[in-house]
């Protein structure tokens, strides 16, 4: 790899760890950033997984104040990610990607709106459960996390914004706090499935280092930028990029 490549791989990765610890939207960068420098499709895939990695990394060493006493709540959101990240992997690479191409947009939109909604969806769904059942891990919000970890095992474009909607309807606290669980969680699943792909997929491992490096240096920056913006602004502009995204993918997929 030339030196114009590894530090446009760089760049690429600095807006993805950036973009990624604060929205969860680090693929709109790092996965075209890979397709120009001449990677295949499958092989920029598995490559961007790998070199994700380091965005976790990165935000969980910027989220430190907001992780603080979130010990047991992300060992066991962990380990449903784990599992769902280990089935994406499989099917990756046992399966062909078109039916997940059209169904992506829609999951993304999903995820957008719901993260759009959050308050009233949040505000319903106290009110129909049990005060003791608020305190409790919830069988449907383990499902949630296992779905969202095998779609970011297998794709991944805008898995962090799936899983920041689904922890923020989960919980009441300050959108940092669920933005730095949810870098954590979603980096549980990415990291199986980088495993895997490490061991078994087509990685690129000079792009990978390139891209892994920046990442980790923008995710590290973009916990102190979620902790000092206004939580609304902030949530409505990550609803409305991934509306954005979805809106593309889905274009790209019927054409």
């Amino acid at each position: 790899m030339d030196l114009t490549s590894a530090s446009f791989l760089f760049g690429a990765g600095v807006a993805s760890g950036l973009v990624g610890s604060i929205a969860g939207l680090a693929s709109l960068f790092s996965y075209p950033a890979l397709l120009a420098v001449g990677l295949p499709p499958i092989a920029a895939n598995v490559t961007n997984t790998v070199a994700l990695f380091s965005t976790t990394v990165g935000a969980a060493a910027g989220s430190r104040p907001e992780l603080r006493g979130q010990g047991r709540r992300l060992l066991w959101l962990m380990g449903i990610a784990v599992v769902g990240g280990g089935v994406g992997a499989f099917l990756l690479l046992r399966t062909p990607s078109e039916m997940f191409e059209l169904v992506v947009p829609w999951l993304i939109a999903l995820g957008s709106v719901v993260l759009l909604f959050r308050d009233r969806i949040r505000t319903a769904a106290r009110r129909r459960a049990p005060a003791s059942a608020r305190l409790r891990p919830s069988p449907l919000l383990a499902v949630a996390v296992l779905l969202v970890g095998v779609y970011g095992g297998y794709f991944g474009a805008a898995a962090g914004i799936m899983m920041l909607a689904v922890l923020s309807i989960a919980a009441s606290e300050r959108l940092a706090v669920t933005n730095a669980v949810k870098n954590v969680v979603t980096g549980a699943a990415n990291l199986t499935a980088g495993v895997a792909y490490a061991i078994l997929a087509p990685v690129d491992w000079a792009a990978a280092g390139c891209l892994a490096l920046g990442c980790l240096l923008g995710a590290w920056i973009g916990p102190a930028i979620v902790r000092r913006l206004p939580q609304a602004p902030l949530r409505v502009g990550i609803a409305l990029a991934g509306i954005a995204l979805a809106v593309h993918l889905f274009l790209g997929a019927v054409n």
